[in-house]
């Protein structure tokens, strides 16, 4: 739903903030999930569980959780399926960047 009394500039400022408070209060609550990553469902990028947040499925990372609320907020998405759906050509680019960086691993090590 589209907030018609602010400007998209404003939404995305107050959907930053919004953002950046979840992650510190994850770490308040468990400093321990700062130390703790996971391959999040939406870019597909190694990330810190800190200010992740599960949709359905799926478990996005606090930049994710971004683009999505913002989305949501602009009117840009209907469900977080259009998000993902939409962030496909980001995860596979992720998934062959750590296939060539394992096989870059395994050549060093061959040597």
């Amino acid at each position: 739903m589209v907030d018609n009394n602010k400007t998209p500039e404003e939404i995305i400022a107050e959907m930053q903030l919004v953002a950046n408070q979840m992650v510190q209060d994850d770490i308040d609550e468990n400093p321990d999930c700062a130390n703790e990553y996971f391959d999040c469902d939406c870019c597909g990028k190694n990330k810190c569980l800190a200010g992740s947040i599960q949709y359905g499925q799926y478990r996005l990372c606090n930049d994710c959780v971004l683009i999505a609320e913002i989305g949501f907020a602009l009117g840009k998405f209907k469900d977080i399926q259009d998000l993902i759906d939409a962030m496909e050509d980001k995860r596979l680019e992720e998934v062959c960047k750590f296939i060539k960086e394992e096989e870059e691993r395994k050549k060093t090590l061959d040597n």
